[in-house]
């Protein structure tokens, strides 16, 4: 045998041996937490007050600039949405530069600027430092908050907020922040259309001048830069920043509920309930037990291994996912926990959750749930270090929250140390099953007496306001004669019958674009056809009739099940409300509420399988809203009068066929008309 066939013996017999010592059916045993080498910031401050910290990291050609101002939180009150514009006003244009110029100087050398009201970065390649600093300081120092740029801003956030009502999410969390705050704190207030619309030039520069401050502010500087240089950039675009005593704020920190609060924001349009369950504490961000309380907050909602997830998805089938965790905070630290269900169990999946704080809270996380969770943990922390601003951040975090100089650098190994005894432990300190706030917005309606077993019941409207809905006890009002008020507010129920046939038009705007809705109904023949056009041409077609409904769109025509036909059925009374009687519709009057400040009359409609809630105005009797889950909420804002009878004029549309809200007017209406057979095909 020669020797390379001895070498080669030699390899397989050792190979096969070190596999025979292999035990395949079991895991291998975790290593020991890998040292983690975070930069060492060098760190300076300069006269005006600006703390300066240099992470030199040569691998690649960038540097990146990071700022951050750290002010109290700030109550806007009726200008709420200042800071939300902030950012977007320091890169509208400089007193040198158009915001087109400056976006241009920008994209030329390939850079990235961003700002916000308490942070700004900008990164480049190494070669253009000079032209980035310069670009930087021009953004950062010499602002010109042109009023065009805050006019498209502030256009674009109502349009933004007027999204946000028709999304239950945000609702939830407008809601449940006011409800657990209050809407006099910063952390409970929202911005409206009425607040952003308040906003002028003069705010923002009022804000700029009182908070954009050296004296408040860390810059941290990572990348390919040595820290002379640094150092001789920052004095040369940073020094000549004006430092100045900012206000402080101070604010109460929320309470704990005593009891279970239970708060329900109605919404009839909504199918699903949205489920928030969670509660205020404190826990600091540089507490020591922060490490150990993010693990708890994996085991408990952090992706499909947490055990709301694993609850009421995968063993309830409740919800396509149910997540939370814990946040902690300066001021408050919130547990948050949260799923969207249908509305049938809205109930039972609250019950899920509050039973899973409860079990978390009895000590027991067992071995394979911390494990799972610290490598899960490990995984999103060294991810986070593929990025150069994660380090800037590092730097600035530790600054700002207090924390230990090493606590990256240990993080890893901090994590690992983490034992089943000690994470019980702080289980069980901070997670409870009670003294909750459980936020539901949904159709409320169908459920608010089911969830009065776990709390007392308060409720808010969408915009997280208390709900202030009066009791009638005034017998002789019922919900037929706020009906028959209605029906003569617009015209009174001879000129309604006498409608045979009605041609209406409206238009709206959709993303600049011009759209355009005819009605036509012919109520002898049975027969309705409802047009959407835009520039002329028919997007989709709606022919209905008492026995079936048909959608064409794109030339391809679909009948719709008898359900959803339903909804469009109602178009062929023209005057739906004088058949109520005739067709046996449950009326129920629902007291008295708010629509637009106006007081109304809350009318719950059902039709068989239909349900719609409308408002009536006291004072005039006119419609105000109309809501259901099939056609979503319509709000009428003005009517005109066509042929001596009231027809909307200017509505708001909301529903989940469209991308956002849709503002229409109308402008046509032709009663009586005659409508060939070729317009009812």
């Amino acid at each position: 045998m020669n020797k390379i066939s001895i070498y080669l013996l030699v390899a397989l017999c050792s190979t096969a041996a070190a596999f025979a010592q292999v035990d395949r059916s079991k895991y291998p045993e975790p290593g020991p937490a890998p040292q983690i080498n975070i930069g060492e910031p060098a760190t300076f401050t300069l006269p005006n007050g600006l703390n300066v910290f240099v992470v030199e990291n040569h691998k690649l050609p960038r540097v990146t600039y990071s700022l951050v101002l750290d002010r109290d939180p700030l109550f806007e009150g009726d200008k709420a949405g200042i800071t939300s514009l902030m950012g977007d006003m320091l890169l509208g244009g400089t007193t040198g530069r158009s915001k087109d110029e400056l976006d241009e100087a920008i994209d030329r050398i390939g850079a990235r600027i961003g700002a916000s009201s308490t942070s700004a970065n900008a990164s480049s390649l190494k070669k253009y430092n000079g032209q980035l600093l310069e670009l930087f300081a021009d953004v950062l120092f010499n602002p010109s908050f042109p009023q065009a740029e805050l006019d498209k801003l502030k256009k674009q956030t109502i349009s933004g907020l007027a999204a946000a009502k028709d999304d239950p999410n945000s609702i939830v969390g407008v809601v449940r922040n006011a409800a657990m705050y209050g809407k006099d704190h910063p952390y409970g207030e929202t911005e409206t259309e009425k607040t952003v619309e308040n906003i002028q030039v003069e705010d923002i520069k009022n804000y700029y001048n009182t908070y954009f401050k050296p004296n408040i502010s860390y810059l941290a500087i990572v990348g390919d830069i040595t820290v002379d240089e640094a150092k001789r950039l920052v004095d040369k675009y940073f020094a000549n920043w004006q430092k100045g005593e900012v206000p402080k704020h101070e604010w109460p920190a929320p309470k704990t509920p005593q009891g279970n609060k239970v708060v329900l924001a109605n919404r009839t349009a909504s199918a699903q309930s949205i489920i928030n369950v969670g509660y205020p504490f404190d826990l600091k961000p540089n507490d020591p037990d922060v490490i150990a309380a993010s693990v708890v907050s994996r085991v408990l909602g952090g992706g499909s291994s947490g055990r709301l997830f694993l609850n009421l998805r995968e063993d309830k089938g409740y919800t396509y996912g149910a997540y939370g965790g814990i946040s902690p905070g300066k001021l408050t630290a919130t547990i948050n926990t949260n799923a969207s269900v249908s509305t049938a169990v809205t109930d039972s999946a609250t019950q899920e959750f509050i039973h899973e704080l409860k079990r978390l809270s009895e000590k027991t996380i067992t071995q394979d749930e911390l494990d799972l969770a610290k490598a899960a943990l490990a995984g999103s922390f060294g991810r986070s270090l593929e990025q150069p601003s994660t380090i800037a951040s590092f730097a600035i975090n530790t600054e700002l929250q207090k924390l230990p100089n090493d606590y990256y650098k240990n993080y890893l190994k901090n994590l690992d140390a983490i034992t089943l005894d000690q994470i019980n432990d702080i289980a069980s300190k901070y997670v409870r099953g009670d003294n909750l706030q459980i936020t539901v917005v949904g159709k409320t309606d169908d459920f608010a007496d089911k969830m009065a077993r776990f709390g007392d019941v308060q409720f808010y409207t969408v915009t997280g306001d208390p709900e202030v809905k009066v009791e009638i006890t005034d017998a002789s009002i019922t919900a037929e004669g706020v009906i028959a008020k209605y029906i003569e507010a617009i015209g009174g129920p001879e000129k309604l019958k006498a409608v045979k046939t009605l041609k209406s038009v409206i238009e709206a705007e959709i993303q600049g674009m011009a759209i355009s809705i005819e009605q036509l109904v012919d109520k002898d023949k049975g027969i309705a056809v409802q047009n959407t056009k835009m520039g002329g041409q028919v997007l989709s077609k709606v022919l209905i009739t008492k026995d079936k409904v048909n959608i064409t769109a794109q030339g391809q025509p679909q009948e719709l099940p008898a359900e959803a036909a339903k909804a469009y059925q109602i178009l062929l009374d023209i005057f739906p409300e004088l058949t109520y009687g005739e067709k046996g519709a449950s009326l129920e009057l629902d007291g008295i509420t708010k629509v637009n400040d106006e007081d109304a009359y809350k009318v719950k409609i059902t039709q068989g399988s239909i349900s719609t809630v409308d408002y009536f105005s006291i004072a005039s009797g006119l419609k105000l809203k109309s809501e259901s889950e099939l056609s979503g909420e319509t709000t009428i804002a003005q009517y005109g009068t066509y042929g001596g009878i009231q027809f909307p004029e200017t509505i708001t549309i909301v529903n989940k066929m469209m991308p956002m809200p849709l503002k229409a007017v109308t402008k046509e209406v032709v009663i009586n008309g005659e409508i060939s057979a070729e317009e009812l095909k």
